[in-house]
């Protein structure tokens, strides 16, 4: 059995879950899910990232002790799991944990023993928000863009540094080499570009006494680990090394190495400084870096968590449920660009394609099978599972998967439900089966098989739903309310 990696970003413990983890965490667990279903063994991983300046100043803020605070907002991420419906094999791996201390203060010797790390007096302009450093050019009128609300913080001190520069050429080799690295193209070429016009080395410490709220630097109490170099480490801590080599080498050699989702304000984190980091401890790369799009509020307003306009996935799933919640994500999204969210646009979508597309077509299905006592067919099934109109969706689904376009693997399903939609329109089974039921029948067998299928290609999408689909149709049965209830 083949194994594959697959992690998300670790989110700041600072506020809240909102919608843009939610859509990252959701997108990973259907690729989870997916690969299972094409025989892999899988590790999924997420966590929270939980010491820097900006998590410290929220403690202090909210009058708590560090840990105490961070300790509370990592249960919360912690209990999103049952919330979207993730998989219950997902490991949740913390930045305070002992073992993650551990491999990151060993990943920061053996960089320094490799020749990677100095340390020297430098001055920046600090985004908090970040956790970056910012350059006059990509700041706008003295502010970070992405970060409006937060002053640029100015440092000057001694820290430790992060050979960066070193890496310009062995960075664009491995570019060149594995060219779906980067997904979607686009985001590959701007990293491209970053990196084409020259690296500078960054800053991997702060002093304890102005920041102490993060992991000791190995042989230096003075200077604790900048939030970066600290966190990063979790995608291969979390998969055993250094302490389990056997369970490292199966998640990140044998599988080709790690999938990492990731937002756009990631990029550069993750598709060049941390594989520079990889190669500075002669460790192998990622696989693939997919790159999610922003939610924006209406009008395009970037949804953050510094900006306050952010949505509550608990709140939408309070109202509509998991599964609608998971719909929309994998469907009404764009898979790599910016995204408008807003509670009309979700309503509008779940009325049209989950409460009147899927949860109608599986009432009338079913309505129609056990008024006339009609049993799904397996023979029917098979048949249909053969044809060539399952075999171009399936191929399309299996595609838009590999290529991480979660939008046109659901798409495909949907294809499906209004063929057989305009197969009811067309055949009419229910008048039919008055005047022939031989023909009726057969009619009315198909859309099992149909129905059936539908509820196969949703199994990675929307689990509890797929499974509610197949058992209403294995078993002959009406739900027992709507699979989805219209809202007005």
């Amino acid at each position: 059995m083949k194994s594959f990696y697959i992690t998300t970003t670790l989110p700041y413990v600072n506020s809240d879950p909102h919608i843009g983890f939610a859509m990252e965490i959701v997108r990973a667990d259907i690729i989870a899910r997916y690969k299972k279903l094409q025989g892999n063994e899988v590790f999924f991983n997420t966590g929270t990232d939980e010491h820097g300046a900006k998590i410290y100043k929220k403690a202090i803020e909210a009058g708590k002790d560090p840990q105490a605070y961070v300790n509370e907002y990592a249960q919360k991420f912690k209990d999103l799991g049952k919330v979207l419906g993730l998989s219950e094999d997902l490991n949740f791996i913390r930045t305070t944990d002992p073992n993650h201390i551990k491999a990151t203060q060993e990943f920061w010797k053996i960089c320094k023993a490799n020749g990677h790390i100095y340390k020297k007096n430098y001055k920046i302009k600090y985004c908090v928000g970040c956790e970056l450093e910012k350059t006059e050019s990509e700041l706008t009128d003295g502010k970070c863009p992405l970060h409006p609300t937060l002053q640029i913080e100015l440092i000057e001190e001694e820290n430790y540094f992060f050979k960066f520069s070193d890496f310009q050429k062995p960075l664009l080799d491995f570019y060149a080499k594995n060219p779906n690295f980067v997904i979607p193209d686009f985001r590959f070429n701007e990293i491209k570009a970053f990196v084409e016009r020259g690296l500078q080395d960054f800053s991997i410490s702060r002093l304890k006494s102005k920041m102490p709220w993060g992991i000791e630097v190995p042989d230096d109490k003075e200077h604790v680990m900048y939030v970066w170099f600290d966190a990063l480490v979790n995608y291969i801590s979390a998969i055993g090394w250094s302490s389990d080599l056997k369970k490292f080498k199966k998640w990140q050699i044998e599988s080709g190495g790690m999938v990492q989702y990731c937002g756009k304000d990631n990029l550069r984190q993750q598709s060049a400084m941390w594989q520079t980091m990889l190669m500075a401890a002669k460790l192998p790369n990622s696989k693939h870096i997919v790159i999610d799009g922003f939610i924006t509020g209406e009008g395009g307003v970037k949804m953050s968590k510094s900006l306050g306009n952010t949505v509550n996935p608990l709140d939408v799933v309070a109202e509509y449920g998991t599964e609608a919640l998971r719909y929309y994500i994998a469907r009404e999204l764009h898979p790599f660009e910016d995204s408008e969210f807003t509670m009309e646009k979700f309503k509008n979508a779940y009325n049209a394609n989950l409460a009147n597309g899927l949860g109608n077509l599986v009432s009338r299905v079913m309505k129609m099978a056990t008024g006339n006592e009609i049993k799904f067919d397996e023979k029917i099934a098979k048949k249909f599972a053969d044809s060539k109109e399952v075999e171009e969706l399936y191929k399309k689904q299996i595609d838009s998967f590999e290529k991480f376009n979660i939008q046109e693997a659901v798409n495909a399903v949907w294809e499906l439900i209004g063929s057989t939609d305009a197969l009811i329109q067309k055949e009419q089974p229910f008048k039919k089966i008055k005047t022939d039921k031989v023909a009726g029948e057969k009619d009315i067998k198909e859309l099992l098989a149909r129905l059936d299928m539908v509820g196969t290609m949703l199994v990675p999408i929307l689990p509890a739903t797929a499974a509610k689909v197949i058992d209403l149709v294995k078993n002959s049965k009406m739900p027992e309310t709507p699979l989805f209830m219209r809202k007005d």
